[in-house]
């Protein structure tokens, strides 16, 4: 008998993975938590039935969220990653030496132990000594910080449950306070492709324009998230993502990377007319 595990896109296009096993599946006390194997594409987690990663296209979206504002500011040093329970986006800061203190804040402390347990891919680096775990609700620590981030790093699931409150004006209004004058934010930002994913998309992008000077979209292809066509939100007080990265800089780190290279930074930032269409409804005077 063939498994298989659906996530419904839309009401009329559904994506199938098919499974050899379960490995877990558990209730926290925010969400249903579960780990598959499958041949094609490795471990991968679901939370509430959505699919949040896989072990063969993770690193797309974790070298995107991280590498493009690392490339812009590559002298941060102190970061805040909002949700981002796998350990991603963490694994890939860890690499940049000079960064000195990363603080993780992650609603759900059983995402976290169910990753450390299933996906060390992952969740290897979350014991790095320049890590430091805070299990609490985003909204409400990030609201408690003034001036302490050169990067906050929104690596939230989508604008419903337990990440709805990551997508409000508030919420960005108290990231640009807890960053310093010359940080910046990225954000996980939605599909354009489908109706009900671009409205999410374009209300995010209206409050953040609203609350940075700086404020530009990039994309990446990741395969397993709906349509596979993936958007990042790029906010800053100082900094420009194109104009204010110096690729050779970047190089000179000598960072190993599968996705992320100098030429994938500036691409990312041309954006398709309809995507940009969808952004400039809800930009004020642009």
């Amino acid at each position: 008998m063939e498994l298989w595990f659906t996530e419904k896109h839309t009401e009329h296009v559904k994506f199938s993975i098919q499974v050899d096993k379960q490995l877990y599946s558990g209730q926290s006390e925010f969400q249903r938590i579960d780990i598959f194997d499958s041949p094609e594409f490795g471990k991968f987690l679901t939370l509430d039935g959505y699919m949040m990663l896989t072990e063969k296209d993770e690193f797309i979206y974790h070298e995107m969220i991280v590498h493009v504002p690392m490339a812009v500011h590559p002298l941060a040093k102190r970061v805040l990653v909002i949700g981002g329970g796998d350990g991603g986006a963490v694994r890939e800061l860890t690499r940049y030496l000079g960064i000195e203190r990363i603080d993780l804040v992650e609603i759900d402390r059983q995402v976290v132990d169910v990753c450390r347990k299933y996906l060390p891919q992952t969740a290897g680096r979350l014991d790095d000594p320049r890590v430091s775990i805070h299990y609490e609700d985003g909204l409400k620590f990030v609201r408690a910080e003034e001036n302490v981030y050169d990067l906050i790093i929104v690596d939230s699931t989508d604008p419903f449950g337990p990440g709805e409150g990551l997508f409000t004006k508030e919420f960005y209004g108290n990231c640009f306070k807890a960053l310093k004058e010359d940080g910046l934010m990225v954000n996980q930002q939605e599909s354009p492709f489908y109706p009900v994913d671009a409205i999410a998309m374009q209300r995010a992008h209206k409050r953040i324009v609203d609350s940075f000077p700086v404020s530009r979209v990039y994309q990446a292809h990741i395969p397993t998230y709906p349509s596979g066509h993936w958007l990042f939100g790029f906010a800053s007080k100082k900094y420009h993502p194109t104009e204010d990265f110096d690729a050779s800089a970047w190089m000179k780190l000598g960072l190993k990377t599968r996705y992320y290279n100098p030429k994938i930074h500036i691409g990312a930032f041309a954006l398709p007319n309809y995507v940009k269409t969808l952004l400039e409804e809800v930009e004020p005077g642009r």
